[in-house]
């Protein structure tokens, strides 16, 4: 009779297991078996938008599946968070924002900054693109130290062009500014950064923070001179630009993006798509597609993008509490 009893629970127990065997094999054995969306809050063919395309092929490749970005720019992020918030927990529709959504100004977005886990489920990390500091030739200034030092003697009158109130190149001027102990005045372009790349170039503007994608034609023209980047140290690609860092010491600003999932995303799910996103971006010809506009990629598992983005929200809480102060 114990022998029975004994025989039962054994068996119930594996057909248990086995149950949740089969359960998380169809929530992950054939996935993805349709296309899979991500939402992106950056423009169309700006720098974060191309790191997304370049995911987005990545994962294509290894899924079989087609991989649809889907661009919903404006109001800090808001706009593309809400949509990828009210999507189905399927794993089918994705969010990738970048650190800016993360650390948006109050009065730009209420709604904003995201919170993780509270908001969505981490799934890894995609992509960095550290800032550049950019200035006119005919300024005269060839280093960040000799432009701090004519700041200093011109307090308000020399000028900085930014992607908008609330951006990462924002809070990157705001945080030279404060560090560097100089004054500039911001110029914010919201539609356009070659706009703001030709007012720099025809000497309008006087200095532009931005990642190198935006930049690049100029520089290669020769229409303007790259002076300093916002890297931890200098950059393969370009071994002859000093980092910030050199001349302010600690001084780092990288732009970045995460890749998200709607709350009750199954963890089979958010497993799967994590360790597929680490294969995409470990990848050496998806690394040298992100390094000719500038960015770099590492694997972040989500309990690395967790962690990762708290820091990230604490470094850069000072700035946003020092622009809302203004």
């Amino acid at each position: 009779m114990k022998r029975r009893r004994f025989s039962t629970r054994v068996v119930a127990s594996i057909l248990l297991v086995l149950s949740a065997g089969s359960a998380a094999y169809a929530q992950t054995g054939d996935f993805p078996s349709k296309p899979v969306t991500i939402i992106s809050d950056a423009s169309a063919g700006a720098a974060p938008d191309v790191a997304v395309r370049f995911v987005a092929d990545g994962l294509s490749k290894i899924w079989g599946q087609k991989v649809i970005v889907i661009n919903r720019p404006g109001a800090n992020g808001s706009i593309a968070a809400r949509a990828a918030a009210d999507a189905s927990p399927d794993g089918y529709t994705l969010f990738m924002p970048s650190l800016s959504t993360f650390a948006a100004l109050p009065s730009v977005a209420p709604n904003l900054p995201l919170k993780l886990p509270r908001d969505f489920l981490p799934i890894g990390f995609t992509a960095e693109q550290p800032m550049f500091i950019t200035v006119n030739p005919s300024l005269g200034v060839s280093t960040l130290a000799q432009y701090i030092a004519m700041a200093k003697k011109e307090p308000g009158q020399m000028s900085v062009a930014v992607s908008g109130i609330g951006r990462l190149t924002h809070f990157t001027s705001e945080l030279l500014q404060a560090q560097a102990g100089i004054k500039l005045v911001t110029i914010p372009y919201t539609h356009s950064m070659a706009t703001a790349v030709g007012d720099v170039a025809s000497g309008r503007v006087s200095l532009i923070i931005e990642n190198y994608s935006a930049i690049v034609g100029a520089v290669k023209s020769g229409q303007v001179n790259l002076m300093a980047v916002a890297s931890v140290e200098r950059l393969p690609e370009f071994p002859n630009v000093p980092t910030v860092a050199e001349t302010i010491p600690g001084f780092i600003a990288t732009g970045w993006q995460v890749l998200l999932a709607p709350l009750g995303t199954p963890a089979p799910v958010v497993s799967k798509i994590s360790a597929d996103l680490s294969k995409a971006v470990s990848d050496a010809d998806f690394k040298k597609r992100l390094a000719t506009i500038g960015a770099y990629s590492r694997a972040m598992t989500p309990e690395q993008v967790l962690a990762f983005v708290a820091q990230q929200q604490e470094t850069w809480l000072p700035v946003v509490q020092r622009i809302s102060n203004k």
